[in-house]
């Protein structure tokens, strides 16, 4: 078994809908009980040992680059793949960081920097994909702002429709990834990730996973009340990014 040294951490949209907030600071950057939303990502992917993190960048990128820096402050190297006009969607920023080196030819975790969630990561470290394997999906119960969901599991493989009356879950933005998934792309065109891993699921080399832990999509300041107010009562001991 092969312990996962890498990650990747999405963070290259603009946050539109939670405007006016993200005008003038990036999405990553906003703030969740008193420390910006990337960072729990950074911490505790350190704390499980996975110090080797890419980050894509677009929408005031400067912002975030000078705020991060080289991740010496975090104990980690942060290897920074920027998307210079716009961003090249999730598939497309992972391949663009592949080819330019950022990231390393095997797998890594995937994060999307806009979840708080108190999974340990500790688990997807360990995880080793098959040969013919793209992926592991971590899936959640469906949250009220997506009801329908995104994708169902039969035995352990993840599929765009469910089989009888299995249910459909949502994708939490973390996963183990294979850079097989991103073969074939066109370097510097946009790619998004789901068409991808439909293709792959068809040929059932997605598989998934459902975790209950708490998770938050921070995809509006609605949302961003709501995960504040939960540390506030709450608290955060059991984050690894605390």
């Amino acid at each position: 078994m092969s312990t996962i040294k890498q990650a990747m951490i999405l963070a290259a949209g603009k946050g539109t809908r939670m405007r006016p907030l993200t005008l003038e600071t990036p999405k990553p950057l906003v703030e969740v009980a008193g420390q910006p939303l990337i960072v729990w990502h950074i911490k505790a992917l350190q704390a499980i040992g996975v110090t080797d993190i890419t980050i894509n960048a677009s929408w005031l990128a400067d912002k975030l680059m000078d705020t991060l820096g080289d991740g010496a402050q975090y104990n980690v190297q942060l290897h920074w793949s920027v998307e210079d006009d716009e961003p090249l969607e999730t598939a497309g920023g992972i391949f663009q960081a592949l080819q330019t080196g950022k990231l390393r030819d095997e797998p890594f975790i995937l994060v999307n920097s806009d979840v708080w969630t108190t999974y340990d990561f500790a688990q997807l470290r360990e995880y080793t994909l098959g040969a013919d394997q793209r992926a592991h999906l971590l899936l959640i119960d469906n949250p009220e702002h997506n009801n329908g969901g995104d994708f169902a599991i039969n035995n352990g493989l993840a599929s765009e429709e469910p089989i009888g009356d299995a249910d459909k879950y949502t994708f939490a933005g973390i996963s183990v990834m294979s850079p097989r998934l991103v073969d074939g792309l066109v370097s510097g065109q946009p790619a998004a990730l789901a068409p991808l891993l439909k293709q792959a699921m068809i040929k059932f080399q997605i598989t998934a996973e459902v975790i209950t832990d708490n998770w938050v999509d921070v995809g509006t300041l609605e949302r961003l009340t709501q995960v504040n107010e939960f540390i506030e009562n709450k608290g955060a001991d059991n984050h690894l990014g605390a």
